[in-house]
């Protein structure tokens, strides 16, 4: 784990920052989760820039470790870029939790509909540039990874932009359950529906494939064909809980 830091901060000490600075602040609000009784559609408020706060930094380390291997890559413009983007997302979310307000699907005024709205390009771009980062990827040629490897990181890439995008399915709903209302009761801390389809669990099953292909094929698979194979079997689990959450199926029903 050691070695894993000081590489990381080796790679790209901006990214690696930022991310810790994110990891830092879902410690903070794990804890006000347990101390804070301010709720926000019957779950507790501090739950959501908990999840997007962890989720931010684990993203932010691995691009920080993947875009080391890139030749004639702006990382500079790259990291100023998602740090800016997705600041304002977890400053946005952590504030509108602290005021007991929705961050999402806030149509109670103008100007939440705007930072909503600003949330929702902010994501994008943010996928969009990954998308680039897996054309390069791609594209180009890396004889000092191993196949397996690379291959790892590409579809790890390709299902993440893929899954990133399905958010659009909760954005153009307005809300994130299928068959029922957005409410509390669902998983401890995860929050999913355990009534009603949420298409949240295939988003994160399929954006997480940016770390888990290239971890399981690294360490464990060490081939291509089955890194290929898993990658598939992957992607197809991911589409098979968006399709359930689509029927309106809650995901224990699987």
């Amino acid at each position: 784990m050691s070695y894993f830091i000081t590489e990381l901060r080796l790679r790209n000490e901006p990214l690696f920052l930022f991310g810790l600075a994110c990891a830092l602040l879902a410690g903070i609000f794990i804890v006000l989760s347990q101390v804070s009784q301010i709720e926000v559609s019957g779950a507790n408020a501090w739950l959501k820039p908990f999840k997007f706060a962890i989720s931010i930094a684990i993203y932010s380390w691995t691009m920080a470790w993947f875009c080391a291997y890139l030749q004639d890559f702006n990382l500079a413009l790259f990291n100023w870029t998602i740090i800016a983007l997705l600041g304002f997302e977890i400053i946005y979310i952590g504030l509108q939790a602290s005021r007991g307000q929705l961050s999402h699907f806030n149509r109670t005024s103008p100007l939440y509909m705007a930072l909503y709205s600003a949330m929702g390009i902010a994501a994008s771009l943010v996928t969009l540039y990954t998308a680039y980062i897996g054309f390069r990827f791609f594209a180009g040629e890396f004889p000092e990874l191993p196949t397996y490897y690379l291959w790892s990181i590409r579809l790890g890439i390709a299902l993440f932009v893929i899954f990133s995008f399905e958010g659009a399915i909760m954005g153009g709903r307005m809300s994130h359950t299928i068959g029922g209302p957005d409410a509390g009761g669902g998983l401890p801390i995860l929050n999913w529906s355990r009534k009603f389809g949420d298409p949240r669990i295939a988003h994160f099953i399929g954006m997480h494939a940016l770390q888990i292909l290239p971890l399981l094929s690294y360490y464990i698979l060490k081939s291509t064909r089955l890194t290929l194979a898993t990658a598939v079997l992957y992607g197809t689990l991911a589409a098979f809980t968006l399709v359930q959450a689509l029927q309106g199926k809650p995901f224990h029903k699987i």
